[in-house]
């Protein structure tokens, strides 16, 4: 497999001694055009044909990265944490591991080529802020990334963040998106990658979008909700069981009642008893399809979570 690595920490040095009319550029076709087709993925284009329209710059922002306009002298500090190569080198380690974790197993991924950089967060976004200042993205295969905004706590999880997205990429190889995913598969497959990151890294790195959630506002509030709502489509149905209502509320979904990351951490206790009654491996595991998944969890439901 061929990893290449996105420098992303030497273009934001240089977009920061920029004026701020030319850092969308530089954004825009330095950091974001190699990843040209997984924005293509989502109908982003990377350049608007209106001044000022949604592209690139305008989504990423959205999404909770560091609009280009705010990469000044302010970032310094942020930009020389992520310029150390042994960083770098780290997060390439950890995508090789994740992925020979099922080449060794047998599997053969159909995806050769993948391509992974690090983008600063905003930590003005709520987006960032309730995941604890970082957050990853690795849903297109071949596709990796991780935002943050950098210090010592964050820095130390961009490993286990890799990993579950690396599970992402996987999954996605063998098993197609679909518009009308339902809220159930889409705890599998949260559930699925944030097994796979533990299982590498340690239940202590488990990530904010289950560390967050109480066992016993699981068991007593969330799980009840969520139990009727497994077959539920549509982000707009479905977005406030997976983030909770105030991520849903900025994407202008419907509220339902859910703390922060719901489905998330449901999902993540779901697959922890899906693995212990079969004795799968989580690498087994990432490649059953939910179906399967979701007939030998029936029971998850009936019994508390500890």
């Amino acid at each position: 497999m061929n990893i290449t690595l996105l420098r992303s920490d030497q273009i934001y040095k240089k977009m920061m001694n920029l004026p701020k009319e030319k850092r969308d550029d530089i954004y825009r076709y330095e950091i974001a055009k190699p990843f040209e087709f997984k924005w293509s993925c989502i109908n982003v284009p990377l350049k608007s044909s209106k001044k000022g329209g949604y592209d690139v710059v305008m989504a990423s922002s959205m999404l909770g990265f560091l609009p280009p306009s705010k990469v000044d002298e302010t970032q310094r500090e942020s930009i020389d944490l992520i310029l150390k190569d042994a960083l770098w080198q780290t997060c390439k380690l950890t995508i090789e591991n994740s992925l020979e974790c099922f080449t060794k197993a047998g599997y053969e991924l159909p995806v050769k080529d993948y391509m992974f950089s690090i983008m600063l967060g905003n930590p003005e976004s709520p987006y960032i802020s309730l995941s604890d200042g970082y957050l990853g993205d690795g849903g297109i295969p071949g596709y990796i990334m991780v935002a943050l905004v950098p210090n010592e706590y964050t820095i130390r999880r961009i490993p286990v963040a890799l990993a579950h997205e690396c599970n992402h990429n996987v999954r996605f190889q063998f098993e197609k998106w679909r518009n009308d995913i339902t809220l159930g598969e889409m705890m599998i497959i949260e559930g699925l990658a944030e097994n796979f990151a533990t299982s590498m890294f340690g239940e202590d790195l488990v990530g904010p979008w289950v560390s967050k959630t109480n066992i016993n506002t699981l068991n007593n509030y969330i799980k009840p909700l969520i139990k009727d709502a497994l077959g539920a489509t549509g982000f707009e149905n479905i977005s406030a069981y997976l983030w909770g209502d105030e991520l849903a509320q900025l994407q202008g979904y419907f509220s339902e009642g859910m703390p922060y990351c719901a489905g998330y951490a449901c999902g993540y206790y779901m697959i922890k008893h899906y693995l212990k009654k079969t004795g799968k491996s989580i690498v087994e595991a990432t490649l059953t399809p939910a179906i399967e998944i979701m007939k030998e969890i029936e029971d998850f439901w009936d019994e508390e979570t500890a």
